[in-house]
């Protein structure tokens, strides 16, 4: 058996972010209870992934803080997976990455699904990354610098 490296310890948050929600599993999971899956079931159907692997997945996402399992909304005797405040700051996550495959997997005029303001019915903007100024920003406008402890 393949030993998983872990990266909860690393000086990288990309690192740190990746080990917390662990493959693409589990961020269509979460991109799902974005679009209003809550029970197992509903997880299930959406992605056909195996009933262990959906376990494992759910499960750690409960544990590192991005799900919460609550009581059933309808008051019956299952349990539904609710996204925590950690959990809803992964949709500027999902939306980049939703922007990007829209960009790069699709040929003009295919059929795709896409995200809309509720309120207004339109497509939203792309995102951008911004300066503290407001200045559009470019990987190349960057550089990573280390934080240090006090």
């Amino acid at each position: 058996m393949v030993t998983r490296t872990r990266f909860d310890d690393s000086e990288c948050p990309v690192a740190r972010s990746v080990d917390a929600i662990g493959d693409w599993w589990s961020l269509l999971i979460v991109r799902d209870a974005f679009d209003g899956s809550r029970r197992f079931g509903e997880f299930q159907r959406s992605l056909g992934v195996a009933k262990n692997i959906l376990t494992a997945r759910l499960r750690s996402l409960v544990a590192g803080g991005v799900l919460a399992s609550v009581p059933a909304s309808d008051g019956s005797a299952y349990r539904e997976y609710v996204l925590t405040e950690k959990g809803k700051e992964l949709f500027p996550v999902i939306v980049a990455l939703r922007q990007w495959g829209e960009r790069n997997f699709f040929a003009p005029g295919e059929a795709h699904s896409e995200l809309v303001d509720r309120r207004q019915g339109e497509r939203l903007r792309p995102l951008e990354v911004r300066s503290a100024d407001g200045r559009r920003l470019d990987p190349d406008d960057t550089a990573v610098h280390k934080v240090a402890t006090p």
